[in-house]
């Protein structure tokens, strides 16, 4: 009678934990790429005295009195662009930690971005990672946003964990641990972005909109507020190759798009741990977002 009590309690055990993690997406684009040093990509924006080099890893940090970016040396036209980046644990509110495309120093007031954001938390509360693509905009009132949002998989500020933007003609996929997490497909050009961009990557204080809308502010009694960067890659097409070099692609298919396999494990990213789909925000005007439509 003694093993039945002891069934009942492996039964209600789960076998295992992979349903907490994505199915695995079975190819690994980053894998492909060569990492480099900052200094072989990347020199100081703003924030210089914010700023730090360790070997091979970079440290950024904001106080009450800047924050700190970063921005690659060459511009591209397409591209696969990561970092492994970890970033800081308790209270984070009204922080932004980013890695991101943008021409906004060669368009100012009209420009394209792609972001990977990390909105900052309060105790006890995950980070939200904001993907974000923005077309010919500015911050002037025109720019529409194409935001989604999730909370991760994992505590991001435990260790480094990769996270990474494949631009093509065709599409912008955003990858975390090389597992997609969204694929923005080219419907139209002027829902595309095509002039080249730059990689960039910054810490600042965003708390009129970062946490809860506005809600929370960053909190100086808690600075500075860290985030480090490593695993640098940044290959593809720059600004100066010629004509017919070919788009990197983030699946096996030289044409681009991804494997059966890896829409699978982006399917359940999206069902379990996506919490904001600018296309399902019903008070949004959709007539801005075409490629909302179908």
């Amino acid at each position: 009678m003694a093993l039945f009590p002891l069934l009942l309690l492996i039964l209600m055990v789960p076998a295992s934990s992979d349903a907490q993690w994505p199915p695995s997406p079975g190819y690994w684009p980053g894998s492909r790429f060569r990492s480099m040093s900052f200094y072989q990509g990347y020199r100081n924006l703003w924030g210089y005295s914010h700023q730090r080099v360790d070997q091979n890893a970079l440290t950024i940090w904001l106080d009450s009195t800047s924050g700190s970016g970063f921005k690659s040396v060459k511009p591209f036209r397409s591209g696969y662009f990561g970092a492994s980046i970890k970033l800081q644990p308790g209270y984070t509110a009204g922080v932004i930690t980013a890695f991101y495309l943008s021409n906004s120093e060669a368009h100012p007031g009209y420009h394209d971005e792609v972001d990977i954001e990390f909105l900052g938390t309060t105790f006890g509360k995950p980070y939200t990672l904001q993907t974000n693509v923005y077309i010919r905009g500015s911050g002037d009132g025109r720019i529409i946003g194409r935001e989604m949002k999730f909370h991760l998989w994992f505590d991001p500020t435990k260790t480094f964990h990769y996270y990474a933007i494949l631009w093509s003609p065709k599409e912008i996929i955003f990858l975390v641990d090389d597992v997609p997490i969204r694929r923005y497909p080219r419907k139209s050009s002027t829902t595309f972005p095509l002039r080249p961009m730059w990689v960039y990557g910054s810490i600042w204080d965003a708390s009129s909109w970062a946490t809860e809308d506005g809600k929370y502010k960053a909190d100086y009694r808690y600075q500075p507020f860290v985030a480090s960067y490593t695993n640098f890659k940044a290959s593809g097409c720059s600004a100066y190759s010629p004509a017919w070099c070919h788009p990197v692609s983030a699946s096996p298919f030289r044409s681009g798009g991804l494997t059966r396999q890896q829409y699978r494990s982006m399917r359940w990213v999206q069902r379990h741990h996506m919490v904001y789909d600018y296309c399902k925000d019903y008070k949004r005007d959709h007539s801005l977002t075409p490629e909302c439509w179908g």
